[in-house]
């Protein structure tokens, strides 16, 4: 079956009984037709089935119509973390009325991330891009100023001079964690990290400790992990095999928070009978298990989307500034109880 012919401006004129350059008017909002044709020409394409082209618009107002997103994790981490899918599905969300397209990459080296940006924007591909998981030290923030790329940094305020944030203050949640777990009687609580490297890794820390102290805590014990779910059971064997054994484990995402709870059932340790767990980021997996855990819920598909929508409204020029989401909130369920 042959191929059918995408109409073109001339298509569209022919069919209008108008010049070209009278189409060209109408198609982009410019005067230069009268009303009555300018709706006309539009009733016709829409007709023809005209949309315009990418490579076109990118000539004529210098927008390539695209925002990027690079993920440096292994590709098998993502694969089973529901946070990024949720993300990225709020993202496309927030795209979605404006036509604009996601340009996403993982890599697993910082070198390849700062060779996208560099590739992107040479050759005119986003006109933005969405910056996750800040680093300390962290080279992007200056490497973006260089090339001028519009950016939104997620996940934390006011790190990249000129660039807005749409973050959550993840010490609310924390507090409030702590708090429930202590109002149980557990003094004895540790907490499986993701990599230490990660601004919102230590952030979060820091949260822990200052929470700590002002509700009495000698301290919360930390365990670094890169976030899959082999190196948070290796964690939890750890913890559940020295002494001072904690009664109350806090995971820094739902696929360890699950994993541990297989190392439980390996060690014969009950749960929440005799060892409480939590999860960060609610998600179906916190769902699904037995028990299932309690969980720290935050509206990822919106932070997505108000992350897409923020960038636009930087692309286009406008005056943004940071936005602060609503903080998570804790959803207790079978995986805590009193401590023994």
């Amino acid at each position: 079956m042959p191929t059918k012919k995408r109409p073109t401006i001339a298509d569209i004129a022919e069919a209008a009984g108008v010049s070209k350059g009278a189409v060209s008017y109408a198609l982009n909002g410019k005067p230069g037709v009268s009303e009555p044709t300018r709706a006309r020409i539009l009733e016709i394409a829409a007709r023809m089935g005209w949309h315009p082209s990418s490579a076109a618009r990118a000539l004529s107002d210098g927008r390539a119509g695209a925002i990027g997103l690079v993920v440096d994790r292994p590709a098998w981490v993502l694969g089973i973390e529901p946070f990024f899918m949720r993300f990225v599905s709020g993202v496309e969300a927030g795209l979605a009325a404006t036509g604009t397209a996601l340009l996403l990459q993982v890599t697993e080296d910082a070198g390849a991330e700062e060779a996208a940006y560099r590739r992107w924007w040479g050759e005119r591909r986003v006109d933005g891009v969405l910056l996750v998981d800040l680093r300390e030290p962290d080279p992007r923030p200056a490497l973006l100023a260089e090339l001028g790329l519009p950016a939104v940094v997620v996940g934390h305020a006011g790190r990249l001079p000129g660039a807005p944030s749409v973050w959550i203050d993840d010490a609310v949640a924390v507090r409030e964690t702590l708090a429930y777990l202590a109002a149980m009687g557990h003094r004895r609580i540790a907490r499986v990290a993701g990599p230490p490297h990660f601004v919102h890794t230590r952030a979060r820390g820091e949260a822990f400790e200052a929470a700590a102290e002002e509700l009495g805590f000698g301290g919360v014990t930390c365990v670094y992990t890169d976030y899959s779910g082999e190196d948070g059971a290796r964690a939890t064997r750890r913890l559940l095999s020295g002494a001072g054994r904690p009664t109350a484990i806090v995971y820094d995402n739902d696929v360890m928070a699950v994993a541990a709870l297989g190392v439980t059932q390996e060690m014969g340790v009950a749960v929440p009978g005799e060892l409480s767990l939590v999860a960060w980021d609610d998600s179906e997996l916190c769902r699904l298990v037995h028990p299932a855990l309690t969980a720290v819920s935050r509206q990822v598909p919106e932070y997505g989307r108000r992350a897409a929508e923020l960038l636009l409204a930087h692309v286009r020029g406008e005056q943004v500034a940071d936005v602060l989401l609503d903080p998570p909130v804790l959803v207790p369920r079978g995986s805590t109880a009193p401590a023994r």
